[in-house]
C-alpha cells in the first residue's frame, strides 16, 4: 500500500474555493441565524476546513431588520459599551439598536461567535449585512442558501 497518497491537505486563501452565499434573515431567530453564519464564515461546513486559515465563504445577509428574538429579549437583553471616560458605560436594548442601525444587530451577534484574534477579524470582513432585499454584491452572483442544509 502506498502511504504517500494519504497526505493531509491544508487549506489556505489560494486553494480554499471561496464562494459567495446569500442568506435571507426574514423570520429567522437571531442566535440560530448567527451561529450558522459563523460556521459558514469560518469554513467548518467544508471538508478541507483548516482551523488557522480563512477558508470560509463570503456571506451576504439581506432583510436584517426582520430577524426575531424569543421571549422578552427585545426589552430585557442589554448591550453594554464603554466610552473610555469615567461614568461612560452605556447600555442599549435590542429594540433601540434595531431602530438605530439594524445591520449592527446581526453583525454584533455574528462577531461574538467568531474567534477573538486576527483570524476572527479577517473572517468578519467576509460578512455583508443589508436591510431590505437589495444588496451591492450582485456582481459576484451570490447563490441563495438554505440554512437548514448547513447543520
Amino acid at each position: 500500500m502506498n502511504t504517500l497518497s494519504y497526505k493531509t491537505i491544508s487549506a489556505n486563501k489560494e486553494n480554499a474555493g471561496k464562494k459567495w452565499l446569500l442568506v435571507d434573515a426574514n423570520g429567522e431567530t437571531l442566535g440560530r441565524l448567527s451561529s450558522l453564519i459563523a460556521i459558514i464564515l469560518r469554513g467548518k461546513h467544508k471538508t478541507n476546513f483548516t482551523p488557522h486559515a480563512d477558508c470560509g465563504d463570503n456571506v451576504v445577509v439581506i432583510n436584517a431588520e426582520k430577524v426575531k428574538l424569543s421571549g422578552k429579549k427585545w426589552t430585557d437583553k442589554k448591550y453594554i459599551s464603554y466610552t473610555g471616560y469615567p461614568g461612560g458605560q452605556r447600555t442599549t436594548t435590542p429594540s433601540q439598536l434595531i431602530k438605530k442601525k439594524p445591520e449592527a444587530f446581526v453583525e454584533r451577534a455574528v462577531k461574538g461567535m467568531l474567534p477573538k484574534n486576527r483570524l476572527g477579524r479577517e473572517l468578519f470582513r467576509n460578512l455583508y449585512v443589508y436591510t431590505g432585499s437589495k444588496h451591492e454584491q450582485s456582481a459576484q452572483n451570490p447563490e441563495m442558501i438554505n440554512l437548514k442544509s448547513i447543520k
